[in-house]
């Protein structure tokens, strides 16, 4: 029986591991896949409040190492389900284990978006990707497509300009999304080769390596040859398994504000898994450190 178990080890589970162990509570922090969570792909982060400048990995390595440290216990395996139990909750994995909870935060992030064409699964690390600042240098002086046309597809793009030989851009809408200043400061100092109303409809490969893009601009049939594509269609929250829980809106995301309390007590969201304006490390850990002073509460016998 644990006091608090968090579900997901990015930012935001890892904060509100670290709060919930500095507030005299067992915790067991339990993730899927790694350890700070789509962080570990940025080579060099310089947003996170108290580093001019950290990898990503570097940055996860040493939180996940201060929340051990706090007495947190940690498990890398899929939570499949949560059932509850009177008072208290089942925590059930894909690997088998099950173990008990007085409270639960769920920080489960989300993952990228794909288009779902064929072949695409098998791209993906091939000439398909998602992060310019972890895969751009790959493509210098070479024909790069961003999918994409909201900001952070605009992001992507600016960050691609700057070394691709050519750079090209695909919005399935009539127009591009993305704030107007940051249209601006792409258009007006890169060369752009733009199609709007263009829905992609296959990639092009060779010996399993990406060589082009097919799609659909107002009707007709068009590709362009790049070598390599990056994907900035949107996120997906992973927070099916919890809807009986935690209220999902209509994309997807937990509906919470920043306490991360649900309609369930004893239950709490943080992190990019919920409706929130801003997805960043450091809303994140805010996101964290607010569910775990509210399931402290909780566990003290406040309002959940």
């Amino acid at each position: 029986m644990y006091d608090i178990v968090v579900i997901g080890g990015g930012p935001a589970g890892l904060t509100a591991a670290v709060y919930g162990c500095r507030m005299g509570k067992s915790v067991l922090l339990i993730e899927k896949e790694v350890f700070g969570g789509q962080i570990v792909n940025t080579p060099k982060v310089e947003n996170i409040p108290g580093f001019i400048s950290i990898s990503g990995e570097e940055f996860a390595d040493r939180y996940l190492e201060q929340a051990m440290s706090q007495g947190c216990e940690v498990a890398l395996e899929t939570v499949t389900g949560i059932e509850k139990s009177g008072a208290d909750f089942l925590v059930k994995t894909a690997e088998g284990t099950e173990c008990a909870a007085k409270s639960v935060i769920l920080a489960t992030g989300t993952t990228h978006r794909t288009l779902g064409l064929d072949g695409e699964e098998e791209l993906i690390g091939n000439g398909i990707h998602f992060c310019a600042v972890c895969d751009g240098d790959f493509y210098a002086g070479k024909d790069v497509v961003v999918i994409g046309g909201g900001n952070s597809a605009f992001v992507e793009a600016k960050i691609l300009a700057q070394t691709a030989g050519r750079l090209i851009m695909l919005q399935d809408l009539p127009e591009f999304t993305a704030e107007a200043k940051s249209q601006e400061e792409l258009f007006s100092n890169y060369e752009v080769e733009t199609h709007v109303s263009a829905r992609v409809t296959g990639y092009e490969t060779q010996d399993g390596q990406v060589t082009g893009v097919t799609f659909l601009e107002n009707g007709e049939e068009k590709s362009v040859r790049c070598d390599g594509i990056f994907l900035s269609v949107g996120l997906i929250p992973a927070n099916e398994p919890f809807a009986s829980l935690a209220k999902l809106n209509g994309q997807g995301y937990f509906e919470a504000d920043e306490t991360g309390v649900t309609q369930t007590p004893g239950v709490f969201v943080a992190g990019d898994c919920r409706t929130k304006a801003l997805r960043q490390v450091a809303t994140a850990c805010s996101d964290g450190a607010n569910a775990a002073i509210a399931a402290c509460s909780y566990l003290a016998g406040g309002a959940s």
